[in-house]
């Protein structure tokens, strides 16, 4: 897109975005993930302990709303209802009754083990240090028994979170090593203010680019953000400000392509794969991290697994 040529970037309805932790995407989410999975789920959680403990298995509800890549594949299925918002008075309510299901959740003992690790987790990812088991352990203090179901949820919370993969280097030691879920070589533009990793960001933007047939309006991905209370001009808890970081640093850095749809009247936006995620992200990586949050499979999306098998 030419330096000069103005765009329309964020409406003033994203600008204006309630800012309680839940908001109105409460009941975006529950409405979309009651239409596409067999029972409720909860909503991403809302402060960075919630964050970081999403997603327990002890849980009496299924934990998948509560990852951003559920939030892609509920907004492209083909289920998803067409029909306009409810009122607000229904909005509110479905969002209260959301957020109540979310804060009665039972609360497994582990879990505050589980945050711990994770936090310390994130530490050695930002300083791009390795860790060791006997680390972990002697740092969050728990026994070995209750050890491996610790390390097993937390591993999975940095993955379905933040988009980072822990990998073991060596077995002998238990070492382990943080890697962003793609493999992506820019880092300092995937860390926030806070150093916080971006990367499942870049994986939503470009899953929801992959699963609207590799172009989707800046109004399509605003829908999917909005769902996980991501809103333009409005900073985030995780994430910071998505607004500049998906249309300005991630188009700079060549991951994405972001420019006006031809003839459109009003002017309107659309972003594609930019050449460096076409050079390092795996279409069939991506929708397998996609289908696993939404409990199915890649071949059930055909045209997207047929793509991502050419691709390889």
């Amino acid at each position: 897109m030419s330096q000069g040529q103005e765009i329309p970037s964020c409406t003033q309805e994203q600008h204006d975005a309630p800012s309680e932790i839940q908001g109105l995407e409460a009941a975006q989410v529950s409405k979309a993930v009651e239409e596409t999975s067999p029972s409720p789920c909860p909503v991403m959680p809302g402060n960075m302990e919630e964050a970081v403990a999403a997603g327990t298995s002890s849980t009496a509800q299924s934990p998948q709303s509560a990852y951003p890549s559920y939030a892609v594949l509920t907004a492209v299925s083909p289920s998803k209802s067409d029909e306009g918002s409810s009122s607000q008075e229904k909005e509110d309510s479905s969002s209260s009754s959301s957020l109540s299901d979310f804060e009665n959740f039972p609360i497994d003992p582990l879990d505050e083990k589980v945050t711990m690790l994770v936090q310390l987790l994130l530490h050695k990812y930002r300083t791009k240090e390795p860790i060791t088991r006997a680390d972990m352990i002697d740092v969050i203090k728990v026994c070995n028994d209750d050890f491996p179901e610790i390390l097993r949820k937390a591993a999975e919370r940095m993955e379905l979170v933040f988009g980072i993969d822990m990998n073991e280097v060596d077995p002998t030691s238990h070492t382990y090593v943080l890697v962003n879920k793609l493999g992506l070589t820019y880092y300092p533009s995937l860390s926030g203010e806070d150093n916080m990793p971006k990367t499942s960001l870049l994986i939503i933007v470009l899953g929801v680019i992959f699963m609207k047939g590799n172009c989707a309006t800046e109004e399509e991905i605003w829908e999917v953000l909005n769902m996980m209370d991501l809103y333009c001009g409005r900073k985030h808890f995780i994430f910071g400000e998505p607004g500049k970081f998906i249309t300005q640093d991630l188009v700079q850095e060549e991951y994405l392509e972001y420019r006006q749809v031809a003839n459109s009247d009003p002017p309107r936006c659309e972003f594609l794969w930019g050449p460096r995620a076409h050079a390092e992200a795996s279409k069939m990586k991506l929708l397998e991290f996609l289908t696993r949050i939404h409990e199915s499979d890649p071949r059930c999306f055909p045209s997207q697994y047929q793509e991502a098998l050419r691709d390889e």
